[in-house]
């Protein structure tokens, strides 16, 4: 197990800052199991605690370019809950949780409202983006038996970020 402390930013290390994990809260997770992106991995490969670590990303290395097909237009009945459309749920910028034709929820971001329709994108927040991550390694320590026998598939998954998106 890994736990590292980190700033992620757009483009380089002068650039906005998308996400922070402190010592408060870093980001803990099984080092290998390929829940994180595989260039973070690899940047991690050979550090110890108290390292320092910069990384680069393009969208290629990191959650990829904007794909045109993950922007659909939905009728705005699809989001008539009781009888009307919730105003301040479904606006211009708001993400919303939605149900992919596998039955797993997925968001996706309202980007335009028109002619009775809902535009929504589904990439990944970060796609198409440029990343640069400073950091440090604060532990690296064996996986418990409940962190190695745990999977990510589990139909009893939590949604935390910290064991990327399951929690357990």
């Amino acid at each position: 197990m890994v736990s590292v402390t980190y700033e992620l930013r757009f483009g380089d290390k002068d650039g906005e800052i998308v996400e922070v994990a402190d010592k408060n809260s870093p980001l803990t997770f099984p080092y290998g199991s390929g829940l994180l992106l595989p260039a973070f991995e690899n940047a991690l490969s050979d550090k110890n605690v108290g390292d320092m670590f910069e990384i680069s990303m393009t969208p290629e290395t990191g959650y990829g370019e904007i794909n045109n097909q993950m922007i659909v237009s939905m009728p705005i009945s699809t989001f008539i809950i009781d009888g009307k459309i919730d105003d301040d749920m479904v606006k211009v910028g708001n993400t919303l949780p939605m149900m992919a034709n596998d039955g797993n929820m997925i968001p996706g971001k309202v980007i335009a409202i028109e002619n009775e329709q809902v535009i929504m994108d589904f990439n990944h927040p970060l796609a198409g983006k440029n990343l640069f991550f400073i950091g440090e390694v604060i532990e690296v320590r064996d996986a418990t038996e409940e962190e190695l026998n745990h999977s990510c598939g589990d139909d009893d998954c939590c949604g935390d970020e910290s064991c990327g998106g399951c929690g357990k």
